[in-house]
């Protein structure tokens, strides 16, 4: 190895790690807020990519027909709960139709506009348009119930709606793989170093978003609200916020850091329907790095995280996934032995 290699390694590491931090904050974001060790977070990443690929085949997306029948349950989910509750009907069809508007909004949009082919930065948008929703709907289905209950039954339930959602994008968009155009196919030298355009929309991208969640937390009113449920979710209660909305709120917010990661990926790997697993994890062993409760620690651990599989390619290529993925036994060790528990009552 020389500097010309090691240099094209780190910026192929760092390109990854900029997308790996995005996960990263989204993990640390559900964790602080909910509780709940996402694992599906990988899972948003393979609908968004797919999404646009079918996009750009002028195809109707699964994802279409996934969102209205999440849309329909939560909505019969919803009046099952007015009907319990001996609400007035004209609530219940207010909460109904609020459920439903938006789902299927976008999603007439979607098959009016999918064989009308749009630019792809319309199509990109679009996509975003059609995942963001999966988060509050999935928090409204898996988790809203079972808010107060343990970590352990939270992660539980996150390996079964992995394995679901994994099951349902294989139904929804079959076994084939696809790689989506580059945003930006310029290229350009910087010394031993050829920078290609996406990876500058990644770097940039990446950046605003980081930027734009500080600017969330620090100064909105709905962020201070999540940075509140997330230090006490029962004193955020006792001043009036609802940890119901700030749970849907975190999770819509995941979904779409999910799909615009897909959007970012999509270009550099061919993207099936289980391929977000894998991305999640990695995003998942950064949030690790940084206690699932640190951004700048997360972002810190993703880059570590790409560097390691950059690297780890390159000196053993068939072993970089088991290099990564187990890295995360000696910091797990460190903060065992720093942090001792105890049982939780």
């Amino acid at each position: 190895m020389d500097f010309t290699i090691a240099s094209i390694l780190a910026l192929d590491g760092v390109t990854n790690g900029a997308v790996y931090a995005l996960l990263a904050l989204a993990t640390v974001l559900l964790f602080a807020v909910t509780r709940v060790i996402f694992i599906p977070q990988g899972e948003f990443v393979a609908f968004g990519a797919l999404t646009l690929a079918t996009l750009q085949l002028g195809q109707i997306p699964g994802t279409v027909w996934f969102l209205l029948v999440l849309a329909g349950l939560a909505a019969l989910t919803e009046a099952g709960e007015g009907w319990r509750a001996k609400r007035p009907p004209a609530r219940i069809a207010r909460e109904v139709l609020a459920t439903l508007a938006y789902p299927v909004a976008i999603s007439l949009v979607a098959i009016w506009a999918a064989p009308r082919q749009w630019p792809l930065l319309a199509q990109a948008a679009l996509t975003l348009a059609l995942v963001t929703p999966f988060g509050g709907l999935i928090y409204r289905l898996a988790y809203e119930s079972l808010a107060d209950a343990s970590v352990l039954v939270l992660l539980i339930v996150s390996v079964g709606v992995h394995f679901a959602l994994t099951g349902l994008g294989l139904y929804f968009f079959g076994a084939e793989g696809f790689r989506n155009p580059s945003f930006w196919d310029e290229r350009f030298t910087l010394g031993p170093l050829s920078l290609t355009g996406q990876t500058l929309i990644v770097f940039a991208v990446s950046i605003a978003l980081i930027v734009m969640l500080w600017l969330f937390f620090e100064k909105s009113l709905w962020g201070k609200a999540l940075r509140a449920t997330a230090v006490n979710r029962l004193g955020a209660r006792l001043m009036g916020i609802s940890s119901t909305s700030a749970g849907r709120l975190s999770f819509t917010m995941a979904a779409f850091i999910g799909a615009l990661s897909g959007l970012l990926i999509g270009p550099t790997t061919t993207v099936f329907y289980d391929s977000g697993f894998l991305i999640g994890l990695k995003g998942f062993v950064a949030a690790v790095f940084a206690g699932l409760s640190s951004y700048p620690l997360a972002l810190v651990g993703a880059i570590g995280v790409g560097l390691l599989e950059s690297f780890g390619s390159f000196w053993a290529s068939a072993f970089k996934e088991v290099i990564v993925f187990s890295a995360i036994l000696p910091v797990l060790l460190w903060r065992s032995l720093r942090d001792p528990h105890s049982e939780e009552h």
